[in-house]
């Protein structure tokens, strides 16, 4: 157990700061369940985010955006339920806060109500502040999402890197000190260059946790079943995988229906 779990018994957005400030790295996983959360929680992971990308691990989808505002609450339900240490983090879905600042704020009561989430994501800039702005003033914590923003992805039409031109690099530095001058507490970045992402990490002053953003940021999250190895067909260049999940889980299955099939499962001192 490192030294930053022994000192924070429950890490909060207070937490986070002083961890940038201290210059202690911030680890940042997914969960979507209870078992999975409580794992990872166990192990010392500073933020646990019930991603949207449950969209694709869980429920086999394309894309982010079919996943709805009740599935989420259902997720982190089920995620908060295991935790004693990590800060929640609850992604807000596709559709619940984009150009409706009202709807947004009724999205983020219902996750932090009615699953107890600690905070909530959104995705973009300046074209969401009015949203951002309006669950700020509620007293609940808004983590920001930067760079290559998978529900905007029929907009840009591809998941390759984003901001690797001048004007896009611009409107993302730009983007992310309004998100600091509004309230947010973090800020993800996902699939910049390193060098930018490293500048607008010493830029602001609170937390910026990068995936495929370099590790000039002050943290990093990955999707737990991709590093797990799990999600084998998946291999962007920022992944490491730290166990080869799929190929160990599959030979334990089929080891499983051999000793079924041959009656070896169950012998004797595995029945009453």
């Amino acid at each position: 157990m490192s030294a930053v779990s022994k000192e924070y018994k429950r890490v909060t957005v207070k937490s986070l700061v002083e961890m940038k400030a201290h210059k202690e790295k911030i680890a940042m996983l997914t969960a979507y369940d209870f078992t999975m959360a409580k794992i990872v929680d166990r192990s010392g992971i500073d933020i646990i985010l019930v991603g949207d990308s449950a969209s694709n691990v869980m429920a086999g989808h394309e894309t982010t955006l079919p996943i709805t505002l009740d599935q989420m609450i259902y997720h982190a339900s089920s995620v908060i339920r295991a935790i004693d240490r990590a800060l929640v983090v609850v992604d807000l879905p596709f559709g619940s806060y984009q150009g409706n600042s009202k709807g947004a704020l009724n999205a983020a009561i219902r996750i932090m109500k009615e699953s107890g989430g600690h905070a909530v994501k959104l995705e973009g800039g300046s074209e969401i502040k009015d949203s951002i702005s309006r669950i700020l003033s509620a007293g609940i914590p808004v983590m920001a999402h930067l760079g290559l923003t998978p529900q905007s992805i029929y907009k840009f039409g591809t998941y390759t890197v984003r901001a690797k031109e001048k004007e896009e690099a611009e409107k993302l530095k730009k983007d992310a000190l309004l998100l600091q001058d509004l309230g947010c507490f973090a800020l993800v970045l996902e699939k910049v260059p390193a060098k930018l992402a490293k500048e607008v990490a010493s830029t602001l002053s609170i937390p910026v946790i990068g995936i495929g953003a370099g590790s000039g940021v002050d943290g990093q999250v990955l999707v737990t079943h991709d590093m797990l190895g799990m999600t084998h067909e998946f291999h962007p260049r920022f992944l490491r995988r730290y166990l080869d999940l799929y190929t160990e889980m599959s030979q334990a299955f089929e080891q499983y229906i051999d000793d079924v099939k041959s009656g070896d499962f169950p012998n004797e001192k595995e029945q009453y």
